[in-house]
């Protein structure tokens, strides 16, 4: 889940959010195909996109007056939670908000990952009853 939110010019507090939970790409732009829409002479009609791409946000700069991440233009950028994006260097700014669902999820699919290049827990558990129960014991022979 990502959550964008449009900061006040001046005071930085939030004026509008949106939430997309399973949206693969979002279009933010003065069109009203998009699906964040903010009216604004230095926005694009298509400005920019963030994708899904590979188990994280990309942004996506499409606009002529560019996409700034922390005062640098940016062409494509892997978005992180609070980021603070703005559209053209005198345009709206929005806050960039990952859900902690999705850093779960990642770690996760890591431990997922690399328990596939070691034995699982349930493997090595497995070793150790098959160790235990077939073994005869000195004080209990085997029949």
């Amino acid at each position: 889940m990502i959550t964008l939110t449009l900061l006040h010019p001046t005071k930085t507090t939030p004026i509008q959010s949106w939430t997309f939970e399973t949206t693969a790409t979002i279009r933010i732009g003065r069109s009203t195909d998009n699906e964040v829409v903010l009216y604004s002479a230095v926005v694009s009609r298509h400005h920019l996109e963030i994708r899904y791409e590979q188990n994280h946000w990309e942004i996506v700069n499409l606009g002529t007056n560019g996409t700034y991440v922390d005062g640098k233009l940016i062409s494509q950028k892997q978005a992180t939670d609070g980021m603070t994006i703005r559209l053209a260097s005198s345009g709206p700014t929005i806050k960039i908000n990952l859900s902690p669902e999705e850093s779960s999820v990642k770690r996760q699919l890591a431990q997922i990952n690399q328990s596939h290049s070691s034995p699982s827990a349930k493997q090595r558990r497995s070793s150790v009853e098959d160790t235990i129960t077939h073994k005869p014991s000195v004080d209990n022979p085997a029949p």
